[in-house]
């Protein structure tokens, strides 16, 4: 097991390299064609960082993560779920997530793909830009998970957590620089978009860069207080 990341295993390739891997909660089934390997009895898949904004963040050395067994998470932009089965695994049977996606097309691919397999996850058809539409299906959560290709990431993040974060919740923004303003350097869109966070509540914990799995893109880690 990762020694500061619940729920996350490290894993040495046989050429040496160092993969992340969750416990599969689907045992034999593969989201985006990861790699299965068996461990102590226990089913891992292994956890693309290429493929994944979160897994990237934690191979770039962000050490801490709210997420663990049981925990209520809201994830806005789940599209086909290829980060979402990975924070599924983590939460267990016993957690729950609501998964968050405006595209019917891309939402059938999250049907198909993830939710049919996983009791603990949610699907909402639904815009994240408008946080009373699913109001009636997602209670109080511990943490926001976000992902969405809009401009103003940051207020959606603080639209909803105003709606559905406990108090002292976590959330983690993915901010792509490059969809809120391509006229400006990725610097200037990732303080932007920090200083639109703490006006609405929550504290920095940390700000990771993706490069280079992910390039213009960065992931915050904040904490409402």
């Amino acid at each position: 097991m990762h020694e500061d990341i619940s729920g996350v295993y490290v894993v040495e390739m046989d050429d040496g390299s160092i993969r992340l891997a969750t416990r599969n909660l689907a045992p034999g089934i593969k989201v985006y064609g990861e790699t299965l390997l068996q461990h102590g009895g226990v089913e891992l898949r292994l956890w693309d960082a290429y493929r994944s904004k979160l897994a990237a963040a934690f191979m770039k050395g962000l050490k801490t993560s709210p997420l663990r067994d049981g925990i209520k998470v809201l994830y806005l932009g789940v599209a086909s779920g290829t980060t979402c089965s990975h924070v599924s695994d983590i939460v267990g049977n016993d957690g729950r997530v609501y998964g968050v996606e405006f595209s019917p097309r891309v939402m059938r691919e999250f049907l198909e793909r993830v939710a049919k397999y996983r009791r603990n996850v949610i699907p909402i058809l639904a815009d994240a830009r408008l946080p009373t539409e699913y109001a009636h299906l997602v209670e109080e959560v511990d943490v926001i998970y976000q992902d969405v290709a809009q401009p103003y990431q940051s207020k959606i993040l603080v639209d909803n957590a105003d709606f559905y974060l406990k108090k002292g919740g976590w959330a983690f923004l993915a901010i792509k620089a490059r969809s809120i303003d391509v006229t400006k350097e990725p610097s200037e869109v990732y303080k932007r978009e920090v200083e639109t966070l703490k006006d609405g509540g929550f504290e920095i914990v940390h700000v990771v860069h993706l490069e280079p799995y992910d390039v213009d893109h960065a992931m915050i880690l904040a904490r409402r207080t």
